[in-house]
């Protein structure tokens, strides 16, 4: 905690989150957005299924450092690699979990739509999502904790910057209380953003917290 209060004070530690931030929320944003639509197209039609589950079900079982000299190689060394590791850790779970959530939607409450003669778009934002939205968001969260896995990662392996520089550097000159300063406060972070997830989901699904969506 000292070593915590000394690295917020003269400011470097700010410096370098906020260098960090930058490829963790762009490839969350793509990750969240991305994920649920195409975690939606997957639950709704057995011929996407068929096609797009398998590569997320690659990308989520491949090990990822081995892929990140191939991305080094295909993009540098810049943002777009660190923002494309943050989304091959965060999508897949996003993606299955949306997908899973959506088949899973009781088929009483499509039936029960289509008997009051609801259209496909009102069956999918009346029905589906709210009932698959306890599962969806549960995937939003794990993506969420995957993505701040891979931003560290992508600094660790690809080029030793902010967080990463700090974590490395201190464990080199072993200042190991640096080093525990700058991962606790990366978990920090994480358990906010996650707070912050389940907030939305409570302030948009406020029924799903009353089961409402199961009943």
């Amino acid at each position: 905690m000292a070593a915590l209060g000394r690295m917020e004070i003269d400011g470097s530690l700010l410096q370098a989150y906020v260098e960090t931030l930058k490829p963790l929320a762009i490839g969350i944003l793509i990750s969240a957005f991305t994920g649920i639509a195409i975690g939606l197209w997957i639950g709704l039609s057995n011929w996407f299924d068929w096609l797009f589950s398998p590569i997320f079900i690659v990308m989520q079982a491949a090990p990822l450092a081995a892929l990140i000299p191939l991305l080094v190689m295909m993009y540098g060394i810049g943002l777009n690699s660190k923002v494309f590791v943050v989304c091959i850790m965060a999508m897949p779970v996003i993606v299955l979990n949306t997908a899973g959530a959506v088949r899973n939607t009781p088929t009483s409450l499509i039936e029960m739509s289509r008997s009051f003669q609801a259209s496909g778009w009102e069956v999918i934002l009346k029905i589906i999502i709210p009932a698959a939205s306890p599962v969806m968001f549960s995937g939003l969260r794990l993506g969420v904790s995957a993505g701040f896995i891979g931003a560290i990662l992508s600094e660790l392996k690809i080029t030793p910057t902010s967080v990463g520089d700090s974590i490395t550097y201190s464990r080199s000159i072993a200042d190991y209380a640096s080093m525990y300063a700058a991962t606790f406060l990366i978990i920090v972070l994480a358990v906010l953003f996650l707070n912050l997830l389940e907030k939305i989901e409570h302030y948009f699904f406020e029924g799903n917290s009353r089961g409402y969506a199961s009943d």
